[in-house]
């Protein structure tokens, strides 16, 4: 069962709250308050935050205009669009322009699809044949897609509700450790089997073309065997649903950025949220720093899965959530 849905199922009693889910995947399901009111969920996306503002955050080139705009430091980008948008909205920003404005910023640069989530085709390219090879692959199934400055730094994650810091955690690409003998596909093999014990589904995707361009940039293929205790990473993006790893600084993040996340979450108009921010070190004061996205459905199940503390702190946030949404339910917030 996935981790949200068994959340929800384990602590709805203690509010009173009678639970009803969908028995063939699990996903989705429907909670009534003891006062009546009713609200349904489907994996982490909850009524906690209004439609509206979602919507922009999902949406990374409408929500890094917003952030630019109330005075947040954003990514340098642009958005571009397939030949079709193009002609109908009477736009010059095709995949051309795209690899023009990349060579402006200097490469490597990232490339992502506008409306996707969980990393998926997101990918850090050196040159004219990779912007190509990747603008293609994200344009037979998205709309548009952004071209982003590349921005040295650790990746990190806050995640806060109202006026409060959940989680905080720095995000680290998909890697293998070498043992000495077994060869990178055997590690990822491995690898896959621990995150399939543990989440009951396939995180890393074996035919991933990004791992292979990642080896191939080391001058390794699958087949090579690292040296003992080497890390091999595989991705350049850090997201968790593709198999990287958390480390948690939940306890020892910096006020600033605590004031940063809350002040963030207030100006886009969302309680809950998953601010992504690049920084060299978020224990200390905020000097320097830049957004890379606003998540209005944040998920943690891998989070969760680094231990006990913080699989109690995931579920700590999903009472918080069912007690908001009974109490937005009544009008009395």
């Amino acid at each position: 069962m996935p981790l949200v849905t068994s959340i929800i199922q384990k602590i709805a009693p203690q509010i009173g709250a009678v639970v009803v889910v969908e028995p063939e995947y699990e996903l989705v399901g429907h909670i009534t308050f003891k006062n009546g009111k009713k609200v349904f969920f489907t994996r982490s996306k909850f009524n906690i935050n209004g439609l509206g503002s979602s919507e922009i955050a999902k949406d990374k080139g409408y929500s890094k205009f917003f952030l630019k705009h109330f005075g947040y430091k954003v990514t340098e980008g642009e958005t571009f669009f397939n030949d079709k948008i193009c002609e109908k909205i009477g736009d010059s920003r095709n995949i051309d322009a795209g690899f023009e404005y990349a060579k402006s910023l200097g490469f490597p640069v990232f490339i992502k699809p506008i409306n996707l989530s969980q990393g998926k085709l997101v990918a850090k390219i050196h040159n004219k044949t990779e912007y190509y090879q990747v603008a293609k692959k994200i344009f037979k199934i998205c709309t548009g897609l952004i071209v982003e400055r590349f921005y040295p730094g650790k990746d990190y994650r806050i995640v806060v509700i109202d006026d409060e810091v959940i989680a905080v955690y720095q995000r680290l690409p998909l890697s293998v450790i070498g043992d000495g003998k077994s060869t990178i596909l055997e590690l990822i093999q491995y690898k896959q089997r621990v995150f399939f014990e543990n989440f009951g589904k396939r995180v890393i995707d074996l035919d991933d073309w990004r791992i292979k361009h990642k080896l191939q940039k080391q001058k390794l293929n699958s087949q090579s065997v690292i040296p003992n205790g080497k890390i091999i990473y595989l991705l350049d993006n850090a997201n968790l649903s593709n198999g990287g790893e958390a480390i948690d600084f939940t306890e020892t993040i910096h006020p600033d950025f605590k004031k940063l996340a809350f002040n963030i979450a207030k100006d886009m108009g969302l309680r809950l949220i998953g601010l992504d921010v690049i920084t060299p070190d978020i224990t200390r004061p905020m000097m320097d720093y830049v957004i890379i996205e606003v998540n209005s459905a944040p998920g943690l199940d891998h989070y969760a899965s680094i231990g006990d503390t913080q699989a109690q702190k995931v579920e700590d946030l999903y009472l918080k959530v069912l007690k908001a949404l009974e109490v937005d339910s009544t009008g009395e917030d």
